[in-house]
């Protein structure tokens, strides 16, 4: 019997080593690995699973070249814009996790207007990290607990984190072949399974995330017991 993951992080890699194998532009492969996420959006919430956090843009993915970054801001604000009345139809609640100061006033603005609209939606939790660090993440949350003038303990980081509402990730996937967590979900992550596949990002489908959830099925979580 497979057992399907209450939240699952995925690390969307490879799209432009995705693209120069086929002789294209970094950014050809980032429109393809656009299109691929409504199809692994769907197939994850069909499947079971409650919560789904996408890493779209790390906070060090600023040191890429412009034309990159602003392709890739342009298909995240195009893809919020587009999936607004779908994700409403789906009754999918949509969450953006990440500092803001450095994303165009366009970008926040079709954010704050998804993450309104859908707020009371109770089916499905679609975050997406923009612009995001887990090391970043863990200063803020201990910065905010201090100015609260509360004690700064596991549990308070816990509840302090952009995801405390949607639970720690049980199973975290990688696409791409790179066996690292590159700076995601890293103290959300600290019991988490991990999946890495060498498969790219724009070839990740429905039997690839199948393929994950069968091997998520037999592992033993045992946070520290025997």
């Amino acid at each position: 019997m497979v057992k399907i993951p209450n939240h699952v992080g995925i690390i969307m890699d490879g799209n432009g080593r995705w693209a120069t194998l086929q002789g294209k532009k970094r950014s050809f492969g980032h429109r393809a690995g656009s299109k691929n996420v409504d199809m692994i959006v769907s197939h994850a919430f069909k499947s079971g699973v409650k919560s789904l956090t996408l890493y779209a843009f790390s906070s060090e993915n600023w040191a890429r070249p412009k034309e990159e970054v602003d392709e890739l801001m342009k298909l995240l604000k195009a893809y919020i814009i587009k999936f607004t009345k779908k994700l409403l139809k789906n009754n999918v609640r949509l969450k953006v996790i990440g500092e803001r100061d450095k994303l165009s006033d366009e970008l926040v603005s079709a954010i704050d207007d998804c993450e309104k609209k859908s707020s009371d939606c109770t089916g499905f939790n679609l975050i997406i990290a923009i612009n995001y660090g887990g090391r970043q993440e863990i200063c803020s949350a201990v910065k905010r607990i201090i100015d609260e003038g509360k004690e700064i303990t596991v549990d308070e980081i816990s509840a302090h984190l952009y995801t405390a509402p949607f639970g720690e990730p049980d199973l975290i996937i990688r696409t791409g072949g790179e066996l690292r967590l590159s700076n995601f979900l890293l103290y959300q992550g600290a019991y988490s399974e991990l999946y890495f596949t060498d498969v790219l990002w724009p070839d990740f489908n429905e039997t690839e995330f199948d393929k994950a959830m069968a091997e998520f099925s037999t592992r033993k979580r045992r946070f520290g017991k025997i």
